[in-house]
């Protein structure tokens, strides 16, 4: 095997564990994660998982709930997916991606091993399993892991220790071609992760929801507790309203892990800290040239109408010059998307992107115009290489600008600032 020595390496080789279109390889199963982890040795059940499925606020979730935990001097692995600029984002020790050269060296270690397995796993497979048995050689006393797409058949569904916890975020209409295309159907996928005598918490949400979460929870015995904060005091108001919607969810999860290990309360000054953590790409602000740019990968309905609710609120009386992208698919609502924004948006620039890992493609940018124009909204242009309408925005007129749509689209900008 040749030598990794670079996250250029890592990507180059990873092309070969993606599955081709609508190959068997890539049919949504567990047999094969759970073949690799039996072959090494089951680490996801070394340490305590706390496993986070939903639609919307999975990763701020994770981001928040492990900082929640390191405050307690715990060592803490996170696991987020996508990543937004580089691939060790899948393997944080304490919220630090490893660095490029411990990545290579620890990959180039597992790969020589699964090699010899004689599993040929995905893309995906390949990476969780990576996270999961690095976690365990990095000794993380806690691991936060974002499922991937769904739950139930997702890569990260084969942790079976008892001291698992689940989190459901807010669960809506997304990825209907797997999860199927209504809310109950999504709910079933999402409460796969639930496993017998855990513990599970969500939000409490709309019933045909609820109803669902609520009967896996009792068939599997688990622990079930619905959050609701008890007045708005609770949210802290720092953050974007998403936001502090996200955050609560994760604090009343380390109450729950706190009690059940002997954590210790969290003073004030470390709830701050929790609070004050940047989570990428979403609603992140940044400056440049005294004008705000706020990058956000909400790639759909629910997640943009609950970005531009923040952003209404946060900004109020601001139209936002709007640079986005999403990803191709017969089911992207892009009329739906863009009706979202248009409240909160000057101008649109429309741009494409490219990836190196999936097939994934950007969607035709006249279908974003024609749902502009549907909607009887006319300033529009298209730049199609994202380096060029990176360039636009900031040379547009007006003082805040937005990037959003897609993670892809994400992965392309944010590196650039």
């Amino acid at each position: 095997m040749e030598k990794i020595t670079r996250f250029s390496d890592v990507r180059e080789l990873l092309k070969q564990f993606v599955p081709p279109i609508r190959s068997s390889r890539g049919a949504y199963t567990l047999e094969r994660i759970k073949d690799l982890m039996d072959y090494l040795g089951n680490p996801q059940n070394e340490y305590k998982v706390i496993h986070v499925a939903g639609t919307s606020g999975k990763t701020s979730t994770c981001y928040y709930t492990a900082t929640l935990l390191r405050q307690t001097g715990s060592k803490v692995g996170l696991s987020v997916s996508p990543h937004i600029d580089e691939i060790n984002e899948r393997v944080q020790i304490n919220q630090k991606p490893l660095s490029e050269n411990i990545y290579c060296k620890e990959f180039s270690i597992f790969l020589n091993h699964i090699n010899k397995s004689g599993i040929n796993p995905t893309y995906f497979e390949l990476l969780t399993a990576f996270a999961f048995w690095e976690f365990k050689r990095q000794k993380c006393e806690y691991v936060v892991m974002e499922v991937g797409l769904g739950g139930l058949l997702d890569a990260t569904n084969v942790i079976s220790s008892s001291n698992k916890v689940s989190i459901i975020t807010d669960i809506g209409i997304d990825h209907e071609e797997v999860l199927g295309k209504t809310k109950t159907l999504i709910a079933t996928q999402k409460s796969g992760i639930i496993k017998p005598h855990t513990t599970v918490v969500c939000y409490e949400q709309e019933a045909e929801v609820m109803n669902v979460i609520r009967e896996v929870a009792s068939q599997q015995q688990a622990d079930m507790h619905e959050v609701r904060p008890r007045n708005n005091k609770e949210l802290p108001p720092s953050l974007p309203l998403f936001q502090r919607r996200n955050w609560y969810l994760a604090y009343s999860v380390y109450k729950i892990i706190a009690k059940r290990d002997g954590l210790p309360n969290l003073r004030e000054v470390q709830l701050e800290k929790s609070i004050d953590v940047v989570v990428p790409a979403r609603m992140e602000v940044r400056t440049i040239n005294k004008k705000l740019i706020i990058l956000d990968g909400s790639h759909n309905q629910q997640k943009l109408e609950a970005l531009a609710k923040s952003i209404k609120h946060t900004y109020p009386g601001h139209k936002f010059v709007v640079l986005l992208s999403f990803v191709s698919s017969k089911q992207a609502k892009i009329k739906e998307c863009i009706k979202a924004l248009i409240p909160i948006t000057e101008k649109f620039i429309i741009s494409t992107f490219e990836t190196e890992h999936q097939e994934r493609t950007s969607v035709d940018p006249f279908r974003i115009v024609a749902a502009c124009e549907d909607l009887q909204f006319y300033n529009w242009e298209i730049k199609t290489d994202p380096k060029k309408a990176l360039e636009n925005l900031k040379q547009s007129q007006g003082t805040h600008k937005l990037v959003t749509g897609s993670f892809y689209i994400l992965n392309h900008i944010r590196p650039l600032m």
